[in-house]
């Protein structure tokens, strides 16, 4: 998988993909994540990306030729899959969608900024917009960052033990039960008795009807439609 990321801030992603499991992956040969500069697009001396909107109002608008010709250059030297555009009234991001977007080959993310880019960028080169929820940043290069974690993290290899993402939360529509490590004890607070008991058979048991019942207290909207 490859992943191009176009913004004006490219200095903001330099952290999350510099370290953990993003970075493993890239050593791994299983993902690449490339930052594209929009300013490097720009023919104007002050390398200007935005400009006033038309009819007027607050806050600068992203042009379209810029963008057009970051994703035009990117387009000439491979296909892609999704051009998404990282926006708050984009369609919100869960786990079913990281499912899906982590079977695709190659994505460009285009981050917003500002009031958002112009209308015909959307129109003409978007595939998908996409919100990671009910607020706003400064810009899409956090969503950004969480889309890319969130996808490739699931692609095959790039977790030790690949049985770990098939149990976090949300991947049955569930949230994930308690966990715990050693000591079996701390301070008069003990492990459930089951978890020791090394009766894989019943642990299951354990962990599927707390996941139920954390669920159904944290997030009763997500049991709507089942039956447990």
């Amino acid at each position: 998988m490859r992943i191009d990321i176009i913004t004006v801030v490219p200095g903001l992603l330099d952290g999350p993909f510099a370290h953990s499991i993003l970075k493993r992956a890239e050593e791994k040969g299983l993902a690449e994540v490339r930052v594209h500069n929009l300013r490097d697009y720009s023919t104007s001396r002050q390398k200007q990306v935005d400009d006033y909107a038309f009819g007027g109002g607050a806050g600068m608008v992203m042009m379209i030729e810029p963008i057009a010709r970051c994703i035009e250059a990117l387009q000439s030297e491979r296909e892609y899959d999704e051009v998404i555009y990282l926006t708050p009234d984009g369609e919100t991001f869960d786990q079913s969608m990281a499912n899906e977007l982590s079977l695709k080959g190659n994505m460009i993310m285009l981050c917003g900024h500002y009031k958002g880019v112009d209308e015909r960028v959307r129109q003409r080169f978007i595939t998908r917009e996409i919100s990671i929820g009910d607020f706003v940043l400064s810009g899409g290069e956090l969503a950004a960052a969480v889309l890319t974690d969130a996808i490739i993290r699931l692609i095959p290899g790039v977790l030790n033990d690949e049985t770990s993402a098939l149990t976090d939360s949300f991947q049955d529509g569930l949230l994930a039960p308690p966990v715990y490590t050693r000591p079996a004890a701390y301070d008069g607070m003990e492990v459930p008795e089951i978890l020791l008991s090394g009766h894989q058979a019943k642990i299951d048991d354990w962990r599927f009807e707390q996941s139920v019942r954390r669920t159904k207290e944290r997030r009763p909207d997500l049991m709507e439609g089942k039956d447990f």
